[in-house]
This record gives C-alpha cells, structure tokens and sequence, in this order.
C-alpha cells in the first residue's frame, strides 16, 4: 500500500488488533478485533463494519456478531472456498494481525419496540441475525426460515429453537416463507442473495399483505458478485 495513503486511511478508519479467531460454523470463523478507538459507541444490532483486506486498498464488508463497549467488535466471517480477497483474509486472519476498519455502521439493524420480529436469510445473514436475536428477550414474539448448505453451518443463535432451518436443496425461501405466513404487523428482515431477498420481500407485500415498510432488506450478494455494501 502506497505510504501516501496511511493519513488518509487514518481518517477513514481506526486501527485494530486480532485477539481471537475461532469457528462459529462448520465455514464461519469469529474474528475479534480490539481498538480503544472501538470504546464507547453507539452500536446497533445488525450494523456492518468495513475492513481493509490484501495489500492494496481493497474493502470487505463484514456484519457484527458481537460489540463490547470496552473496544472490541466480533465479526463473522464466511469461507466462500476462499474466491475472492475478502474470503482468503478471513480465512488466513491470525491472533496479532493488525488490521484497518471502520467503526460499526447501516441502517439494517434490529428494531427492538415491533410488535414481532421475522428473520428470513441464509449464512451470509445469519451472523446480522444473530446479533438482532441476542438483543431480544425472552419475551418476544420471534419467526423466521434461516437456510444453509449443510446443518453444520447454523450458527449458535439465542432463540434459535423458535427459527425454521432448512438445508439448501429443499424448499425455497420464498415457499418457506409463504408455508410460515406471518402475519403482518411486525418488523420482517430478509437478508442474502439479491434475488431472493426481493422474492421474499413481494412475497411478504404482495400475498401475505404486509406493509412494504415494515420488510428492512439487505442484499449481500449476488452470483458472480460479493459485498453489495
């Protein structure tokens, strides 16, 4: 990276240490990353942080398993069979690694006051999902269809016995979603493939007549073409 660029880069984003990596999943690791510069924020859960990946000046974004206000962020990173930069530097990451990145920001975030909340994604999802289900009570009205390849890629999610797993090749998200038919009047977050989270979404407004801005969408990816952010 050209050393011009370091006080531009110190602007943008804050500088981090490695301290842990461990699996989630099956192709999930946990990252933990601490900066003082990460103390004391304003948090969201479901939010995103963007992380300097290689050598040059190439960004993946990446959504927040977990925060702690002390100055450490938690992210969830997925192996796509190491296709692209972002993949290789989750997957080679090492404790001590010094890393650059954002502070925690998006608008795809939990909102803890609906009435219920429905999850709709897959693995690229589930870690935003996670952090929304580790906010909410015990007490909350909680559905949803999480999709992954194998059931060894489900993560540890609170409440995870109220979800509907599926393992991919069975039924779509969208039939998933039609067969769950929630009830309007929560909060919806669908959440993955481009595609598939519009499905969901006119599935949602269209036959199941849910208000168009209760239904948060986040499209991660799409084929041919990761981090959408």
């Amino acid at each position: 990276m050209p050393a011009l660029l370091n006080p531009v880069l110190d602007l943008l984003m804050v500088r981090g240490t490695v301290t842990a990596v461990e699996p989630l999943a099956a192709r999930m690791r946990r990252l933990r990353i601490e900066s003082d510069a990460l103390a004391g924020l304003d948090v969201r859960p479901g939010q995103q942080v963007r992380v300097l990946v290689g050598t040059g000046i190439t960004l993946r974004t990446y959504s927040v398993w977990r925060y702690e206000p002390t100055g450490a962020v938690e992210l969830g990173v997925l192996d796509h069979d190491g296709a692209g930069p972002g993949a290789r530097w989750g997957a080679r990451a090492e404790v001590g690694e010094q890393v650059r990145l954002g502070k925690p920001e998006g608008t795809f975030t939990l909102r803890p006051d609906a009435a219920h909340h429905v999850f709709v994604g897959e693995e690229t999802a589930s870690v935003a999902f996670g952090a929304m289900l580790a906010a909410l009570p015990d007490g909350a009205r909680i559905s949803g269809c999480v999709e992954t390849g194998t059931p060894e890629d489900r993560l540890p999610v609170r409440h995870a016995d109220r979800l509907d797993w599926l393992t991919r090749g069975g039924a779509s998200l969208p039939d998933a979603v039609r067969a769950l038919a929630p009830e309007p009047g929560g909060i919806a977050y669908v959440a993955g493939e481009a595609k598939t989270v519009q499905r969901v979404r006119q599935v949602l407004v269209r036959e199941a007549g849910w208000d168009r801005r209760s239904v948060l969408t986040k499209p991660f990816w799409t084929p041919g073409r990761r981090g959408l952010s």
